[in-house]
């Protein structure tokens, strides 16, 4: 028992007669970039937040990177 075509037609029309065709338009537009923000920040997860912030504080990239490798190789010899 799910949605058919003819239920999701008449949810269309009333979303249609309630809130006009431009209305409408703006909202699909605004959704469908949302979905689209939230798949890219799903992607790009700690990388785009890593750099954000290294651009924000000024940091070099590359030694934040060093840093981290320095870490690790740290605590797998000891």
């Amino acid at each position: 028992m799910g949605i058919g075509f003819r239920e999701l037609l008449i949810v269309l029309l009333i979303a249609l007669v309630l809130f006009g065709a431009k209305k409408l338009r703006n909202v699909g537009s605004d959704l469908g970039a949302a979905v689209r923000g939230f798949k890219k920040a799903v992607n790009d997860g700690d990388d785009e937040q890593t750099k954000q912030i290294n651009d924000l504080t000024g940091k070099d990239a590359d030694f934040a990177e060093r840093t981290e490798a320095g870490k690790s190789e740290t605590k797998t010899s000891a």
